[in-house]
């Protein structure tokens, strides 16, 4: 059809281009060691009857950041955070910058500040006979996030 737009298959991600990076107590550590991430964020919905309809109205009533990542088993960083809250009560708070960057695309690169990251769960130990790279899932909330760039917008053919 003359004058429709398509994507470019170039200008689609490829997943393994990017970076993710945490600061921890002012320390800056780049998670090198992540096989996949995603951060989620939900809307809570309220449901608002109203007389003489039969239907449910919703209206957004706030918001909860979650996400997980799976990482290759072979850093403490989480385990120790885990430890200092079990042994003191004390909890780790950190921001997480995830990078969107393939540089074959004509987009550009993407980046998301996560703030108020608070890890919920880490596996304390693991021995496993059949992997041969061990991975972890470790699950965590967040408080806040802003986009620090975005994608420029697409341009078709």
């Amino acid at each position: 059809m003359r004058g429709q737009r398509t994507l470019k298959a170039r200008d689609t991600i490829f997943g393994a281009m990017g970076r993710a990076y945490v600061t921890i107590n002012g320390n800056r550590e780049e998670l090198m060691y992540v096989k996949n991430i995603e951060a989620f964020i939900e809307k809570n919905k309220i449901e608002v009857p109203v007389l003489g309809q039969t239907g449910t109205k919703h209206k957004a009533g706030g918001w909860n950041g979650t996400g997980s990542m799976t990482i290759y088993y072979c850093t403490s960083l989480f385990r120790k955070m885990m430890l200092e809250y079990v042994k003191t009560g004390v909890d780790t708070y950190f921001e997480m910058v995830l990078e969107n960057d393939d540089p074959s695309s004509s987009i550009g690169k993407q980046t998301i500040l996560l703030k108020g990251c608070n890890i919920d769960s880490v596996v304390i130990s693991k021995l496993d006979v059949e992997s041969e790279a061990m991975d972890e899932e470790v699950e965590f909330t967040f408080e806040d996030v802003d986009m620090l760039e975005e994608f420029r917008p697409l341009v078709g053919e």
